[in-house]
């Protein structure tokens, strides 16, 4: 028992360290669909989340970014995943990701897996290792512009169709009040709409996208009896962008209803409010302000989250997860 505890305490200072690390980390990022309430979307960037609910956990985002811009990213979220084996130590699931920016679709679907490791006995702490794949679906179609000269030869190309594969990989560590994960998508390299091509007719209109990594973490704080307080970030970092991170503050009251605000460097901020329904169904709606000269254009952002568990543990129906 000494021997677990001591191992327990030496691995919660390695997981603080790399925290640190990744914190510290510079890395800047050509943008993926981005979220606002990502503290509750976790499987479509880190597939080892799979599972982590304990449950079977459906959930649904969608959003609508920069309102009254003709052309603005439209992305739609659909997650499943449950745990199964013998220990119940590994996860399944399921991620699609819709999302539309001016003349461009891009579609992915992938299979989510994990697989936990129990690291102390006596409290929930679990380090869980995670794998993605499936298929990344781009389809640009410049007939999809409103057009003032339909024979512009900058917009009488074909409708150009990609498929390719996507594999991904993450960490997740977690505890009853804790958690932090480290993820990168897809290693491969996948293609984009280029709005640079509109102004080069020798550019093909599409363009290659590097590696993206995540990093999240939040902790919950029990300030009462009824209230809890959890403050959560995400970093999103490749080269040759700006670095993207997110922070926000959540509270929940009586176990039913959330609020919160949130920060996006240089970009936004947003206000987030959220309802536990009943023990199975979660609401949540949020929006973004933009800070950027953009605001003059856009009146901001919206986005709407559901989340339907189906429980199978009683202690699962006493106290609806936080995270």
């Amino acid at each position: 028992m000494r021997k677990q505890k001591q191992f327990y305490i030496h691995f919660n200072k390695w997981v603080y360290t790399i925290v640190l690390t990744v914190i510290m980390f510079t890395a800047s990022a050509q943008q993926d669909p981005q979220y606002t309430q990502y503290m509750y979307n976790t499987q479509i960037v880190n597939p080892a989340y799979a599972g982590s609910r304990e449950v079977l956990s459906f959930g649904v985002l969608g959003r609508t970014q920069w309102i009254n811009l003709d052309g603005s990213p439209q992305t739609g979220t659909f997650t499943v995943n449950f745990p199964t084996g013998l220990y119940r130590n590994m996860g399944l699931g399921l991620s699609i990701v819709h999302d539309q920016i001016g003349p461009s679709l891009e579609s992915n679907a992938v299979v989510d897996y994990s697989y936990s490791i129990n690291l102390a006995r006596w409290t929930l702490s679990k380090l869980s290792f995670g794998l993605k794949a499936g298929a990344d679906i781009l389809d640009v179609d410049y007939t999809r512009l409103n057009i003032n000269d339909p024979n512009d030869p900058l917009f009488l190309t074909k409708p150009t169709q990609k498929i390719a594969p996507q594999v991904g990989a993450g960490i997740y560590f977690r505890t009853e009040k804790f958690y932090t994960g480290v993820s990168v998508p897809n290693f491969l390299n996948t293609k984009h709409f280029d709005k640079n091509s509109l102004e080069n007719p020798n550019v093909e209109g599409i363009a290659v996208e590097r590696l993206h990594y995540f990093f999240i973490m939040g902790y919950v704080f029990d300030l009462g009896p009824n209230l809890k307080f959890k403050p959560a970030t995400l970093v999103k970092g490749v080269s040759g962008a700006p670095l993207q991170w997110d922070a926000s503050a959540n509270f929940l009251i009586h176990e039913k209803l959330a609020l919160g605000a949130s920060y996006r460097w240089n970009a936004s901020v947003s206000g987030m409010v959220g309802f536990q329904v009943s023990n199975s169904i979660f609401l949540g709606v949020a929006y973004d302000h933009e800070t950027t000269t953009i605001s003059d254009y856009s009146s901001g952002s919206y986005e709407a989250f559901i989340r339907f568990d189906v429980f199978n543990r009683l202690d699962r129906v006493l106290t609806p997860r936080f995270f």
